[in-house]
């Protein structure tokens, strides 16, 4: 039975309940939902990139990344993206950051799967990303 390990990227700060920032087991990789919040400073809370959608899906990005990167995956190996979004307003412009962003990544294999939904988040969050990685 291949363990499940835990992913806690430098960046990032312990979470706030028990759960992990993602979670490897064999070739699977988890990314729970990440938000735009810089990267971590010992002893400061978390503080979102900005109060724009760009700002925030951007540093959302580079969230997701940096855990995908600590498992040793990369955006090619992620099947499933699921966007949560605070309002539906947003959706056009996220699309059009989510395109500008993927396009700037080279990707080699096609993009993945993606579902957005419009959520209630903390005060502030504009957007949440979690990710579905298969290595291999």
């Amino acid at each position: 039975m291949t363990e499940k390990t835990a992913l806690t990227p430098a960046t990032h700060t312990t979470p706030p309940a028990k759960f992990s920032h993602g979670v490897k087991k064999g070739n699977i990789l988890q990314v729970a939902g990440q938000v735009g919040f810089l990267p971590a400073v010992e002893g400061q809370a978390p503080t979102p990139a900005g109060p724009t959608l760009r700002e925030q899906t951007l540093q959302t990005f580079a969230n997701v990344k940096a855990i995908l990167e600590e498992g040793g995956a990369t955006w090619d190996d992620v099947m499933m993206m699921r966007v949560y979004l605070t309002d539906v307003d947003h959706f056009a412009e996220m699309n059009a950051i989510y395109n500008a962003y993927f396009e700037e990544q080279g990707l080699k294999a096609p993009a993945s799967a993606r579902t957005t939904v419009y959520v209630g988040l903390p005060k502030g969050l504009l957007i949440e990303i979690d990710a579905l990685a298969v290595l291999g």
